[in-house]
């Protein structure tokens, strides 16, 4: 098995690169997914966050209000880390259990934002970071996701800055091109992890 670990900022193109190495037969853990099925009505997770955070975070049908967290935890550090420490266990837990299904042969592609942060790049064959400069990145959140700047800014902020992620990288991917130049970079990336 290889593993690899597939990081980048919020509104870098993370996701479509994904895509690109599932086409190459990658198997993706995609953690974005994994984060939304822990915080489901009758998870422990939810349970938790509702618990420390209170009611108000919960819709009126016992879902997680996810704006109304956000507010809470991108505002601040201390509450973004008690939100952590309830959901990275149980995601990782999740994660695992995908990598142990795909068996000894696969690339096994953990699609992690918070690769980082998590401590999860130690544990990766090889790291690929998809690097945008941070204006593009507000540019494309504003343009393509509605948020307004200084929400972009903030979730920009609460994740590992740009720098630290590139110190962990074994493969910088630019995605501040086209997109036909992004697949030969993931093309290239992918035939020098699996030597093919």
């Amino acid at each position: 098995m290889i593993r690899v670990g597939l990081t980048g900022g919020i509104g870098s193109g993370k996701s479509t690169v994904s895509a690109l190495l599932e086409e190459h037969g990658a198997v993706i853990v995609d953690y974005d997914l994994l984060a939304r099925e822990v915080v489901e009505p009758g998870e422990p997770a939810l349970d938790a966050i509702a618990e420390r955070f209170g009611d108000e975070v919960l819709t009126p049908a016992g879902e997680l209000n996810r704006p109304a967290l956000g507010a809470v935890v991108f505002a601040d550090d201390a509450a973004r880390k008690d939100l952590e420490a309830i959901t990275h266990p149980a995601i990782r837990q999740r994660a695992e259990s995908v990598e142990r299904q795909a068996g000894p042969d696969a690339v096994v592609v953990h699609d992690n934002p918070l690769l980082i942060e998590m401590g999860a790049a130690a544990h990766c064959d090889a790291v690929l970071v998809v690097d945008v400069p941070s204006e593009v990145q507000i540019a494309r959140l504003v343009g393509a996701r509605g948020m307004e700047e200084a929400d972009a800014r903030a979730r920009i902020a609460a994740q590992a800055s740009r720098e630290e992620r590139l110190t962990h990288a074994d493969h910088v991917i630019d995605n501040s091109g086209s997109l036909d130049q992004l697949r030969d970079a993931v093309d290239a990336i992918w035939r020098e992890i699996t030597r093919t």
